[in-house]
């Protein structure tokens, strides 16, 4: 049986007791019916697993004795910020997911002119915390160091902003010839996504007028949630994970 990675959002230290919190607590104990004795992973993103012994498993805890961490080198040098237009049902889920998978440093969930999806008040909240979650199980099952950070949603303007210091900032279109291959290696990228119709005209214009190249992965047009996740592996093959050693 493999074992389990669970996140915890605490200090963690060899010798020390922790309690998991309910989320993961309920997943451990109810879901998959884990015994005292045996055996987990905990990770909180400093970088290191921590291995972990069930000490405690009733309904009201969950509680687990650490033991020395071991070194996670699963994250990509390459450090990329994903704005990710808004889209509808499970898409978004799957967008997130995948890009967790793919080494994605943070999300940010973007509204367009074609954005359908409108988010506000407790609804906004409610979703942001669902895809935090979301992004948490995905870092927990692929085995990363860890867990992207999901934003605050925002709008292009505010997004293009919060990009300026990034080495290399792309906007993925279909309606451009301009590759990936032959551009300068960055540290740090932003990579733009647009919704199901695409962004306009204008939203593309304002993207490259701010330094945004245009760059496309083909002569397909792929759906929102597949672009992210296209797009992640190319650019880790040639700036990140690709270049290791």
């Amino acid at each position: 049986m493999r074992i389990p990675r669970i996140y915890s959002p605490v200090a963690l230290a060899a010798g020390s007791e922790v309690d998991l919190e309910d989320q993961a607590a309920n997943h451990v104990g109810r879901v998959l019916r884990m015994q005292t004795g045996q055996q987990i992973e905990l990770f909180n993103g400093d970088g290191h697993d921590y291995p972990a012994t069930l000490t405690d498993v009733s309904k009201k805890r969950v509680q687990v004795r650490l033991g020395k961490p071991v070194a996670n080198v699963s994250e990509s040098p390459l450090q990329v910020h994903l704005g990710q237009v808004v889209s509808r049902g499970d898409r978004m889920d799957y967008a997130i997911q995948k890009s967790v998978e793919m080494g994605v440093d943070r999300i940010t969930p973007l509204v367009s002119e074609r954005c359908e999806v409108k988010l506000k008040g407790d609804r906004e909240d409610k979703r942001l915390r669902h895809w935090q979650q979301v992004a948490i199980s995905a870092a927990e099952q692929c085995g990363r160091a860890r867990v992207p950070a999901i934003e605050p949603v925002s709008t292009l303007a505010d997004w293009f902003a919060a990009t300026e210091a990034t080495d290399l900032r792309l906007v993925l279109h279909h309606r451009t010839a301009q590759s990936l291959a032959g551009l300068a290696k960055p540290e740090t990228l932003a990579l733009l996504v647009g919704p199901e119709g695409g962004l306009s005209d204008e939203e593309i214009q304002a993207a490259e007028e701010v330094g945004f190249l245009p760059a496309a992965l083909g002569p397909r047009v792929l759906r929102t949630e597949t672009a992210p996740v296209a797009a992640l592996a190319v650019c880790h093959w040639l700036w990140g994970d690709g270049q290791a050693g």
